[in-house]
């Protein structure tokens, strides 16, 4: 009896030590779809490389402005309430279709091209992500906070040898989809998976602030120093976006975020290999 509980605890510390090196080969990063499929072949070849050496990369990607270039064609009307797509049912159906469908897809497709091995799903597939009306769902309709990530299914898609590549639909237990807002499904899938750094793939350089007359990359900031720039006018702009959509990353056990600009030559090894590039977001 005694032999069996000792082999049932080295089994358990085999697999802890087994998920924790899983936890530390894989980094999750964000990208916007219109970012992905603006970034150079080189971008997908350092991708390549890092699944090639044993680290694996789990990908969540939106894709706004492909959503609501398709919702225009199909005559389908839009509106957003405070930074949310207001999301009926029809326009969910745009939503999945543009989301789980052409940009997941072409992701995969970018990243096989380039020799890399990548499976692309939804939050809907398998549960992945699971999801609940946001607060204020009578204005903005279907849009969904996540409530639980199935990590395993990411493990097991990245111990196959492949990298996730996530749209960020949900759905609750009744079959309801969610739109999701990808930032919020990025730091969620983050955290779920135990990873405490997430790189958010965009076309700047970082956060920049002007320092005796010249702009400048600020290498490290807070999310409060971040709240007071804002208010000072030091971030404005299409950078406010950004900036707030990073922050959102940062929950759970996800303690900082790297904004680096995806056409940088090997961006994401040099981040991984602890390089100062861009700017790290930290609580």
């Amino acid at each position: 009896m005694g032999d069996e509980r000792a082999v049932n605890t080295l089994d358990q510390q085999e697999q802890t030590a087994a998920e924790d090196a899983a936890s530390k080969q894989s980094f999750v990063m964000k990208c916007g779809g219109s970012t992905l499929a603006a970034l150079p072949d080189s971008f997908f070849e350092d991708l390549k490389q890092l699944q090639a050496s044993g680290i694996q990369p789990v990908i969540v990607h939106g894709g706004g402005p492909a959503i609501s270039e398709n919702l225009e064609k199909l005559g389908i009307d839009t509106e957003f309430v405070n930074g949310l797509r207001r999301t009926t049912e029809a326009v969910l159906d745009v939503v999945e279709m543009v989301l789980a469908g052409s940009i997941n897809k072409q992701i995969v497709r970018r990243i096989q091209q380039s020799g890399g091995r990548a499976l692309g799903i939804s939050g809907v597939d398998g549960a992945l992500i699971q999801a609940q009306p946001v607060a204020n769902a009578a204005e903005v309709g279907w849009v969904g906070d996540v409530t639980q990530v199935q990590s395993d299914i990411i493990q097991g898609i990245t111990a196959m040898g492949y990298m996730p590549v996530i749209a960020p639909v949900g759905v609750d237990a009744s079959g309801q989809r969610y739109n999701i807002n990808a930032d919020t499904a990025a730091g969620a899938v983050a955290s779920h998976l135990g990873t405490d750094r997430m790189i958010v793939v965009t076309d700047v350089p970082g956060i920049m602030k002007e320092i005796e007359g010249i702009k400048q990359v600020l290498p490290v900031v807070t999310v409060q120093q971040i709240e007071d720039m804002i208010a000072s006018g030091d971030i404005y702009g299409g950078m406010i976006p950004k900036v707030k959509a990073a922050v959102s990353c940062i929950q759970g056990d996800v303690q900082e975020v790297v904004i680096v600009n995806g056409s940088e030559a090997r961006v994401l090894s040099r981040v991984l290999q602890g390089e100062t590039i861009g700017t790290r977001i930290v609580r």
